[in-house]
């Protein structure tokens, strides 16, 4: 449901970004609420039709204020249980106790009680009959919220117009899917950035690089994706490498590509503006397009200062802005092969308050009204000015959308430069982000508290329509830890987005540099994930296409008085729950159960829960992982890079419910095309169990791989009778049965995954 307040008198600022309004929300017979209106004190009201719940109510909560650099309006919250709201570093449920949070994109190594990278003004609110809901509030200028124990939210934005949007639901995945269906789908990204990636700020030369590369190749612990940070750039210029430092570089990236590996670089989001002219054509070129953004005092660019020195602001919202990126992206594209884009320093980060000659005393720099609840006591500290002139309106208004259409012309860049399937990992984001990419959590540190964060930070992505979101795993800043580094990587093989990288400075932290414990430990798990990424990739492709989330918490499948509090735990889609170990000197973890059968992963052994914790022993090599009752999950044989493994057998474990029966799926294409849905160059399967069968429907084939798709294993669980022969296809099939753990174990098939096919044991 979309509801705007607005000035019908004069012309203001609205977010230029684009939302798609399906016919559905505005179709009010078919939707599950009805709206009313409070004359005095003005108030607009929705309540849910079918349960006569209110959803949304601003009468009762803070007055509504509308001046010209000051928006107020509040509402109630249905219970305390309310999630999203971001970026900020907290536990997923968010305290309604009298707490403020600021939103105003910032440069700031992730802390409590701080305003970070990105801007997402959307909340996830439970009920209390366990129905769901969103509200979205489209305004991008710098903003406060508070919250109140009523439970109520309140609202203070310093310019723009209220553009709300309300989502029903009922369920809270569903809630995500209708936000998406207004900001945008989550786009499908190639198979092979599932994978690990390695980077350090640090590395120093390019044989520092070879010998990473080299040991982690002989340590075979999977790995498919090289990065560089700034200390590979020619004096820290974007769009360049160091050719004396970094001379091997371009026969790095062959290298890499020769081994089926990927190499993503970093481009910062400012341009330095101190080169002499004629020797940077990304400076030169933007001069000429017009494309920087501009002082309004001399009508000049504005001049900050990040790592090069000196420097000017693209202005991404620009018309010229996509040729022009397009052109510098190009041109070291012949040099440097790269695969992705890593896009940082784009809320943007200025090393100076406002520019290099300070900020004009206006109403934009020096707003009327107090600032709201941010790091600092200046907008433009740590970032450039809110005078500043963009192409269509003030940085004022701009600045929180820096990151985001930063990241929308890049993915366009790519889309045409690699004409395939590419990624873009970016630091500061906005509502939409994740149609053009993903986001990793900042500058964080080496500490087990950093390592629990970045779980709340996961699963407000998914909230927020990112999934491809993970954190710098074992810590980006202060020297890692062996034992913390390796439950880090137990944790980051359960992000959408893997990446170890660490800072300038601090000792290694790849697999690789660990002993041999160690190294088991991280390959063990590592060899973990690659095995799960076709169910990964499968609940990718949902994503893309109607929008659930990809990571869930566990009161999307159970909500309640337990499981609306735990953000220590999470689930893949709905079937796989990951309970990692979270503090130091432990090897046993409490985990909750929700209602149901539930089976170890490594074993198949059941548990049967009717809602409870239990204590799971996690040694130093191990992360708990249990596949619910109902469930088949597909894997495929893991190897050591994505692409080998593609060429391997796949395997299905299947999870009996207590009626026997399980249901999964598997989508899979060439992981890197573009549309394949739409043209049919895919293959989806439905795989389903039964007392004593797992069979399955090819809903479409129309992917040719270059090598058959075979199925090569089936582990079923719950099994309690053993059989005296397994049939694959009619023909006698290897087997075992484990009557301890009730698990039949089927190997040595090779069934063909683009025909039905039909196991059976009797």
């Amino acid at each position: 449901m979309p509801a705007q307040i607005f000035d019908p008198e004069n012309t203001r600022y609205e977010v230029p970004i684009d939302v798609h309004k399906p016919a559905k929300l505005t179709d009010i017979a078919n939707c599950d609420y009805v709206v009313s209106y409070v004359k005095r004190p003005f108030g607009l009201v929705v309540r849910r039709k079918s349960t006569k719940k209110v959803i949304f109510n601003s009468a009762v909560a803070a007055p509504l204020i509308f001046a010209d650099q000051y928006l107020q309006i509040g509402t109630l919250l249905s219970t305390k249980y309310v999630y999203g709201l971001g970026e900020h570093r907290d536990s997923f449920l968010i305290n309604v106790d009298w707490t403020s949070r600021g939103y105003w994109a910032r440069d700031q190594s992730p802390r409590p009680n701080t305003n970070l990278y990105g801007v997402h003004p959307f909340y996830l609110n439970m009920e209390d009959d366990n129905n769901a809901h969103g509200v979205f509030l489209l305004n991008s200028n710098a903003m406060q919220i508070d919250f109140q124990p009523q439970p109520s939210v309140t609202y203070r934005t310093m310019g723009g117009v209220l553009d709300f949007y309300v989502f029903t639901g009922p369920t809270p995945n569903a809630v995500v899917q209708q936000y998406t269906e207004l900001i945008g789908r989550p786009f499908m990204p190639p198979y092979w950035s599932l994978g690990f990636h390695l980077c350090r700020w640090g590395y120093n030369n390019s044989a520092t690089m070879k010998a990473v590369i080299k040991r982690m190749r002989d340590s075979k612990i999977p790995y498919d994706v090289q990065w560089n940070d700034i200390d590979s750039m020619d004096k820290k210029l974007d769009w360049t490498y160091d050719h004396n430092l970094f001379a091997d570089l371009p026969d790095i990236v062959k290298d890499l590509h020769a081994h089926g590996q990927h190499y993503i670089m970093i481009v910062d989001g400012a341009i330095s503006s101190q080169q002499p002219k004629g020797t940077y054509p990304p400076y030169d070129n933007g001069l000429v397009d017009g494309v920087f953004i501009i002082d309004p005092e001399d009508g000049k660019p504005l001049v900050g200062r990040v790592w090069p020195g000196d420097t000017v602001f693209p202005d991404f919202l620009h018309p010229k802005a996509f040729s022009y990126w397009y052109k510098v992206a190009a041109d070291f594209h012949k040099q440097i092969p790269y695969d992705g884009i890593w896009a940082d320093m784009n809320e943007p980060s200025n090393f100076v308050a406002g520019s290099e000659d300070g900020c004009l005393y206006n109403n934009l720099n020096y707003p009327p009204f107090n600032s709201p609840a941010i790091l600092g006591s200046k907008l433009y500290e740590k970032t450039i000015c809110p005078s500043a002139a963009h192409n269509i309106s003030s940085h004022y208004n701009l600045h929180n959308l820096y990151g985001y259409s930063n990241t929308k012309i890049s993915d366009m860049v790519l889309r045409k430069l690699l004409k395939k399937r590419s990624i873009v990992i970016s630091r500061s984001t906005f509502a939409g982000i994740g149609v053009h990419g993903g986001h990793w959590s900042g500058d964080n540190h080496a500490t087990w508290d950093d390592m629990y964060y970045s779980i709340p930070e996961m699963l407000n992505f998914q909230l927020f329509g990112a999934p491809m979101i993970g954190a710098d795993i074992c810590g980006f800043l202060d020297p890692t830890t062996t034992e913390l580094c390796v439950r880090w990587t137990q944790v980051g093989a359960f992000y959408p987005f893997m990446r170890n990288h660490n800072g300038w400075n601090f000792p290694a932290q790849d697999p690789a540099i660990f002993d041999t414990r160690a190294q088991g430990a991280m390959r063990k798990v590592l060899l973990t994930r690659y095995s799960l990424l076709p169910y990964l990739y499968t609940l990718l492709h949902y994503s893309h296409q109607d929008g659930s989330a990809v990571v869930w918490p566990l009161f999307f499948i159970e909500p309640n008085e337990k499981t609306f509090k735990i953000d220590r735990q999470f689930l893949w889609g709905s079937d796989l729950m990951i309970s990692p170990v979270l503090k130091p000197k432990t090897f046993s973890t409490k985990a909750y159960f929700p209602k149901g059968l539930w089976y170890d992963f490594y074993t198949g052994n059941m548990i049967s829960s009717a809602g409870l914790y239990m204590f799971l022993d996690a040694p130093w090599d191990k992360i708990n992982l249990h596949v619910r009752g109902g469930a088949i999950i597909p894997t495929i044989e893991p190897d050591v890079t994505t692409t080998a493994s593609r060429k391997k057998k796949f395997s299905l474990f299947v999870a009996a419910d207590s009626n026997g029966t399980s249901r999964g799926e598997l989508f899979w294409d060439d992981g890197e095309s573009f549309d394949t849905v739409k043209t049919g160059k895919y293959t989806h399967l439905v795989f389903t169990g039964a007392q004593n069968n797992v069979t399955s429907e090819v809903l479409a084939s129309g992917y040719s791989p270059p090598t058959e798709l075979y199925l090569g294993h089936v582990l079923v669980c719950g099994v309690a009778k053993g059989p005296h022969q397994v049939l694959a296809n009619s023909k006698p099939a290897k087997f075992m049965w484990f009557p301890n753990s009730q698990v039949l174990n089927i190997t040595n098939m090779a069934l063909s995954l683009t025909h039905p096919f039909t196991i059976t044991w009797s």
